[in-house]
């Protein structure tokens, strides 16, 4: 049985700018990984709704889950929750539930709720909730679809609360073998390799170090006894290969 599958939707005009760097996506990617969930695309569009409408019917129809970051603020440029109720075609408001959590923040805090802090307790009709335990303010869950905020602190919050309801498939093990050899020369014997082994992910990541072309080759697999087959058969070909 397969693994289940994910994607990625990075929202946001300051990624596309350059002007914010994105590092949720690495974390993601780390995160699913180590609950055997397989990230299998991701995508960058801008605060724009009907991009956002779009890339989300796109990736949650591909895709077992869709995890999104930015754009669940409060000022008038954070559309996510809109965008991706109406891509459910789904109802918004605010949710007493989530409301409730804000009052009760700004309450010990001393700050005044007010309109725009309001905007983050909009939730589409038939969402969950997403605990956020840095900064309270919810993300929330509608379909297959689970929307999160752009910052790293409180997005990695909210993985963590979203993978504990996530039942994932069987891990992978991946082990890596460095070789000092272009690419262009360990290419043709690697292709039959991977043909040989079909049912493993073999993966060619080329470096330079000091003017030295060498290559990374990850082997990926939850079969432990097939991978250390194709290990082996790399070892006969090249034995100068060395575990990294």
């Amino acid at each position: 049985m397969s693994n289940p599958t994910a994607a990625m939707l990075v929202i946001g005009d300051e990624i596309l700018s350059g002007r914010t760097k994105d590092k949720n996506l690495a974390y993601l990617a780390d995160q699913l990984t180590a609950a055997a969930i397989d990230l299998r695309e991701a995508r960058v569009v801008a605060d724009d709704h009907t991009a956002i409408v779009a890339a989300v019917r796109a990736l949650s129809s591909r895709w077992d889950h869709v995890f999104t970051s930015g754009g669940i603020g409060p000022t008038h440029d954070d559309i996510t929750a809109d965008a991706v109720a109406a891509a459910f075609d789904a109802q918004i408001d605010v949710r007493d539930d989530a409301r409730a959590l804000l009052e009760e923040m700004y309450k010990r805090t001393g700050a005044q709720i007010n309109d725009a802090r309001l905007r983050m307790a909009r939730i589409p009709d038939g969402a969950t909730l997403i605990d956020n335990p840095v900064s309270v303010a919810p993300g929330f869950t509608l379909g297959n679809v689970h929307v999160m905020a752009g910052v790293p602190a409180v997005f990695r919050a909210m993985v963590t609360s979203v993978l504990a309801t996530i039942k994932g498939g069987q891990p992978l093990i991946s082990r890596t073998l460095r070789i000092d050899l272009p690419e262009g020369d360990i290419a043709a014997p690697l292709a039959r390799l991977a043909a040989e082994f079909s049912d493993i992910s073999i993966g060619s990541y080329p470096f330079i170090l000091n003017g030295q072309f060498g290559a990374n080759i990850v082997f990926r697999s939850a079969d432990e006894t097939r991978l250390a087959s194709a290990i082996q058969k790399f070892l006969v070909l090249f034995p100068q290969a060395v575990a990294q």
